[in-house]
């Protein structure tokens, strides 16, 4: 048996003594409010039809065979880019294995030294091992305060980047989008903007929260996954032809690793076709205002962070209280996760429930139901 550094084990005997050890779990059958498919695509028998069509019509090998640069851009990679850069009103895409790719491939690469990068405090931790990795100067601001961000700006050097979500996944809360708009153009700051959880959830056809309001032009990046309501795996950043350019030769999660295979890129080719036509966004956003006023009918609103997204979080400060909580709840069938310091801050700790396009109102009643009893 190898030697285990006692660093280390101190670090993770400290997770154990505050209850905070994070642990694999398999999947269980209970009533599913945790998973981030929104709009079941992840079990669409639609999608994953079109994509063996796809896959058996062009004849796919099992492997993309190699990085983008070198033999892993096939045709279904660039069609795929299209169709998506079209559908979200960009001028060009390129995709990434996964959302943390993505954003550390863009931040790390992107801003210059001398430049600035400001950051909401809640911003992803994706985003932030990108900025890690620049060699930019960095502030946070206050998460959602148009005054601090100001602040910031004032102070910064360079080019300035301003990063935000428009919807923060562990409170379920949106950015203010509209106005965070106009006061990057103000200043000449560069917009970045994550649709992680806007991405099929808002807009026309779940378009997202950036073509809702008609900004599209008014950033420089978007990153959109397909992780969470298009059921899948991988994402896109989109911008314009030169963001594109450059990011094939100067992002380095793009650059070194192997290309995501055929078969992925075309079941997100045929979860983009189904998002165009299907019942189902409609159908999640019933549901999300049925939980709300479920909520304030059960006189649970204190508990809850305002949202009007797929994820709500009810708030139960304490590592132990909110696991007690989440054990409940999956004993009684309900399958809703608690997040734990440091996930989140200390204090912050939460029930995170995720509503679905498949959840029934007979599920829904129950769980609150079960929530106000405990």
């Amino acid at each position: 048996m190898s030697i285990f550094p006692k660093n280390l084990q101190k670090k993770l005997s400290l997770r154990r003594d505050n209850n905070s050890l994070r642990l694999l779990t398999n999947e269980k059958k209970n009533i599913d409010f945790s998973s981030n498919d929104y709009l079941g695509f992840s079990q669409n028998k639609t999608i994953n039809d079109m994509s063996q069509r796809i896959c058996n019509t062009q004849k796919f090998k099992n492997g993309s065979t190699g990085s983008r640069l070198v033999s892993g851009t096939h045709t279904i990679h660039l069609e795929t880019e299209k169709i998506i850069a079209d559908f979200h009103n960009a001028e060009s895409g390129l995709l990434y294995n996964s959302g943390y790719d993505a954003n550390i491939g863009l931040f790390s690469c992107v801003a210059q030294k001398g430049d600035t990068i400001i950051f909401d405090e809640l911003i992803h931790a994706s985003i932030r091992d990108g900025i890690r990795l620049s060699n930019a100067k960095s502030f946070k601001f206050k998460h959602n305060s148009l005054e601090d961000l100001e602040k910031k700006i004032k102070k910064s050097e360079g080019t300035i980047y301003i990063a935000i979500e428009t919807v923060y996944s562990m409170d379920g809360d949106s950015a203010p989008l509209q106005s965070i708009a106009d006061l990057s153009n103000k200043y000449n700051c560069l917009l970045i903007v994550d649709e992680a959880h806007s991405n099929g959830v808002f807009g026309e056809s779940g378009r997202g929260s950036v073509q809702e309001f008609g900004l599209e032009n008014a950033i420089f990046a978007r990153v959109h996954t397909f992780g969470k309501a298009l059921g899948c795996h991988g994402a896109i950043i989109l911008g314009s032809h030169d963001l594109r350019e450059y990011l094939i030769n100067f992002s380095r999660s793009f650059i070194y690793t192997t290309a995501a295979a055929t078969h992925s890129i075309a079941t997100i080719q045929a979860a983009y076709s189904e998002l165009s036509t299907t019942s189902e966004l409609k159908k999640l956003q019933n549901n999300i205002v049925y939980f709300k006023n479920g909520v304030s009918k059960k006189n649970l609103e204190s508990k809850f962070v305002k949202s009007d997204s797929s994820i709500h979080c009810c708030i139960l400060p304490g590592n132990d209280i909110v696991k007690d909580f989440a054990q409940s709840l999956q004993q009684k069938g309900f399958d809703i996760k608690p997040i734990l310091s440091p996930t989140v801050p200390k204090g912050q700790e939460r029930l995170r429930i995720c509503i679905h396009s498949f959840n029934t109102h007979k599920e829904i009643d129950a769980l609150l139901t079960e929530l106000a009893s405990l």
